[in-house]
This record gives C-alpha cells, sequence and structure tokens, in this order.
C-alpha cells in the first residue's frame, strides 16, 4: 500500500522555505509515499515545481474570505464542503500540520486523515490532532529546529532533513533572461533588504554602500524583492550606480531561480535570505531583533547575530527605532563576512 501524505503549511514564505525539509524526510521515511502539500497561493510556486510532490493544493482562502465578508454564507458553506470533499477523495492516511494554528488545524481536520499530527498546536488545534508535537526543553540554535522535530517524531532518518527548494525549468529561463536584459554579466551578488518590520531591517545607506563595495570585488550586486518593495529599492539604488534593482519584476519561483544563479546572498531575516541557504548558495544572515536560528546546518551560511540585553526583542523593540542591534553590521565587517563564504564556498566545490 502506497501511503498519502499531507503537509499542511500555508504561510508564510520564510517558513515554508524553512518547512521544507520535511520533503525529504519523509521521502527517506516512507519511499513509495505520495506526498502532497496544502499551502496558500502565494507560497504556492515555492512548492509547484517540486519533484518530490505529487501535487501542490492551494487553499482559496480569497474566495472564502470574499463570501464571508458578502454575507453569501450558503456559497460559502458549499465552497468549504467542495474543497472537504476534494480533500477527502484524496484518502490521505497522515496529515501533518507544520503550521499549529487554529485555520491550519482544522483544514487538517477537514481531510478525514485518520492520523493527524501537529507542530506546537495551539489555539484549540491541539485538540483536532491525533499526536501533538511540542517544543523540547532548551534553546535549539539549528535553523528548521522545530520541523526537524516533527521528522523525528515522525520517525525520518537522522540526516534526511534538508532545506528542499527545486527550480523549474520556465522560471529558470525568466530569471537568466531578466539578469542578462539588466546587462548583468558575471557572478552576482544577491542583495535582500526587505521584510515586514522594520526593527529587522539593516540601514539603506549601508546597502547601497556595500552594493559599491560588491562591485568593486568584481561582483554584480543585484537587489531581490517584492512589488512592495519598489520604493525602497529606488531609495538604495539611487545611491549606489553600480546596482541592478529588479525588485518586484520576478515571481516567487523567477526569484527563486535567480537567487539560484547568484555566487553570494547578504539578507537579513526574510524569506530570501532563508532560501539561499536551501538553494546551497553562499549566505549572509543579517539578525538582530529576531534570531530564528543560528546554525544554520552548512558552512555556506554565516549568521551575523550579537546580542544585546534587549536582544531579541521580536515584534516589541525597546529602542525608539534606533534598532542598535542592526547597527552593530557595518559595511566592512559584512563584506569580510562575505569574503569568508566566497572562499568556504570555494573550499566546499572542490
Amino acid at each position: 500500500m502506497t501511503p498519502r501524505l499531507l503537509i499542511v503549511r500555508l504561510s508564510a514564505i520564510g517558513d515554508v522555505v524553512m518547512a521544507s525539509g520535511l520533503i525529504p524526510a519523509l521521502r527517506a521515511r516512507w519511499p513509495q509515499a505520495q506526498i502532497s502539500w496544502l499551502t496558500e497561493a502565494a507560497t504556492a510556486p515555492l512548492l509547484r515545481h517540486h519533484p518530490d510532490l505529487a501535487e501542490v493544493i492551494v487553499w482559496p482562502r480569497a474566495d472564502w474570505q470574499a463570501l464571508w465578508r458578502q454575507r453569501r454564507w450558503r456559497a460559502l458553506w458549499q465552497a468549504v464542503r467542495s474543497f472537504r470533499r476534494g480533500l477527502r477523495d484524496r484518502h490521505f492516511d497522515i496529515v501533518i500540520d507544520a503550521q499549529g494554528l487554529l485555520k491550519s488545524g482544522l483544514l487538517a481536520r477537514l481531510s478525514g486523515a485518520p492520523r493527524r499530527v501537529g507542530l506546537l498546536s495551539r489555539e484549540g488545534s491541539q485538540w483536532l490532532m491525533t499526536e501533538r508535537v511540542g517544543a523540547p526543553p532548551g534553546d535549539d540554535p539549528r535553523m528548521s529546529h522545530e520541523y526537524r522535530d516533527l521528522a523525528d517524531h515522525l520517525g525520518a532518518p537522522a540526516g534526511s532533513f534538508r532545506l528542499s527548494l527545486a527550480v523549474g525549468d520556465a522560471p529558470r529561463a525568466t530569471a537568466r533572461q531578466a539578469l542578462a536584459d539588466a546587462g548583468v554579466r558575471g557572478r552576482v551578488a544577491v542583495l535582500a533588504p526587505f521584510t515586514t518590520r522594520p526593527q529587522k531591517h539593516w540601514f539603506e545607506d549601508r546597502w547601497s554602500a556595500l552594493a559599491g563595495a560588491l562591485a568593486a570585488e568584481g561582483l554584480v550586486p543585484v537587489l531581490l524583492g517584492g512589488p512592495g518593495d519598489r520604493d525602497a529599492a529606488a531609495r538604495i539604488a539611487a545611491d549606489a550606480p553600480t546596482l541592478v534593482d529588479l525588485t518586484g519584476r520576478l515571481r516567487l519561483d523567477e526569484t527563486v531561480a535567480a537567487i539560484a544563479e547568484a555566487a553570494v546572498l547578504v539578507g537579513v531575516d526574510t524569506g530570501l535570505t532563508h532560501m539561499g541557504t536551501a538553494l546551497r548558495v553562499p549566505t549572509v544572515g543579517l539578525f538582530g531583533s529576531t534570531r530564528p536560528y543560528l546554525d544554520a546546518g552548512t558552512p555556506r551560511t554565516a549568521i551575523l547575530y550579537e546580542p544585546l540585553d534587549c536582544s531579541p526583542c521580536r515584534r516589541h523593540p525597546t529602542c525608539g527605532g534606533a534598532f542598535h542591534c542592526m547597527r552593530q553590521w557595518s559595511v566592512d565587517r559584512v563584506l569580510r563576512q562575505v569574503r569568508r563564504q566566497l572562499a568556504v564556498a570555494e573550499e566546499t566545490a572542490a
């Protein structure tokens, strides 16, 4: 019998990247398994090219929300029932709720799978699971440590959890064409400055200066981000004439492909930085108010993080916008680390 497995991780981009190690872990645990992933439309492009996924199922959240706002209760109920029927018709044996929230738990329950394993289940989702994986004692510095614990609980072989992103042929071609059209020749240094929280940012003038320093090292600095980052990108690029700004010009899977082409990536705590690690690109992560991990599991990724008394403050900074934790990282300090990561890449490629 071929086991049918469903991973539920709806968002966000960085979390889906860090949970991607479940794919090879589950494949190692159940070599003949049919593995599917339930996610939202925004993150589906990260997964749809993966050869070890039988299917990427998109939760039509926006459609359901629209029906709710319009008070079209009957149509909403019909949409939920139809989605539930589609999940149950797939006859999943195990569903893995890798998000642990009520919304993901409800979707896991809708699947009808007899075994439902929840990660850090909360908000009531714990009552919808048949098993719950909690946080072990201690502060685990490993990247994706909670998902690694989940893989261990499921019996995945040691060492089988590794971040796993696939680059599609069409996105690769589009990314290469976009780089060529922008006049990019030679080794690319991707810059990933953008996040949803200002306390996670490095300073715009330092990004501009870093771009110039990287160009002096023979690298082509390329700025990547989403459509909502265009204004900030324009400010950075205005003071960096050597910088190639592709912010908002690539779709998500095309952004993955562009990062895969890079010689090195420098970023803050954002999904694109985690992609660099997943794609084995030499990566420098600049952390301060957050510290999701210190050990990326590969010498190709270095994390710059020096805690202050207030670190990590996460969503509640107390510095009044000074962001001393990120101010520690000078352009020279970051550039030295870039050189080290490039050297490590050469050593590990030999």
